[in-house]
């Protein structure tokens, strides 16, 4: 598969968060997504989810049954973690592996694989923030979906989890898979780098927008 974005452009309101951006992601591949505050790093992701519509521009993966219309192949992780705090962290990835098909690894070797081997059969409501996250991404696993869209994957997470979330994450690369990730900090697996600051309009783009002249 190949993830294409072609001249895409993404609005808040009445703001320009970036404009004009293209990229390309192969299968095998990973791309992380960089950039201060407000440049849109979340609210690209949320178009690739197909959470939300881009302003301009256009979104495919080729390979896909439906190259425009594809996020059944994605597995989308956001700032929240999705879970219902009553149910125990078994049940949740129970619920997730029957809701989203293609079943991957069982639920007992995906918590294992994230470090949550006894931890199963605790409400997630008594779970730390940190073992919330890691049961975010034990979510990645119990169903197979090529491309992963991950906002901010380790935050919350202590070193050791973050190091197996390196590893979990190049495994799916070296699979085939395709990673998108936004984040602040270093994350522990080859990728290319993207830059949203770059796509930011000028000021001088914007007062052409408005009709005003740049101070």
């Amino acid at each position: 598969m190949r993830l294409v974005a072609e001249g895409l452009g993404c609005r808040r309101g009445a703001r320009q968060l970036f404009q004009r951006l293209d990229f390309t992601v192969e299968s095998g591949g990973a791309l992380v997504v960089t950039g201060p505050n407000g440049t849109g790093k979340s609210s690209l992701l949320r178009l690739l989810a197909g959470l939300a519509r881009p302003e301009a521009g256009r979104i495919r993966l080729e390979g896909a049954r439906e190259p425009e219309h594809f996020t059944e192949e994605a597995h989308y992780l956001g700032h929240l973690d999705a879970h219902k705090a009553s149910l125990s962290a078994r049940e949740n990835l129970d619920f997730w592996r029957a809701m989203l098909g293609r079943p991957g690894l069982s639920v007992s070797a995906a918590l294992e694989e994230v470090g949550l081997g006894g931890l199963g059969s605790l409400p997630v409501a008594v779970l730390s923030a940190g073992q919330k996250r890691r049961l975010a991404l034990a979510r990645l696993l119990v169903a197979h979906r090529p491309l992963w869209l991950l906002d901010e994957p380790t935050t919350a997470l202590d070193v050791e989890a973050q190091a197996r979330f390196g590893e979990i994450a190049r495994a799916h690369v070296a699979g085939g898979g395709l990673l998108i990730a936004a984040t602040h900090a270093p994350l522990d697996f080859p990728a290319a780098r993207l830059d949203l600051g770059a796509y930011r309009p000028t000021r001088a783009m914007v007062a052409a927008e408005i009709g005003s002249e740049p101070e």
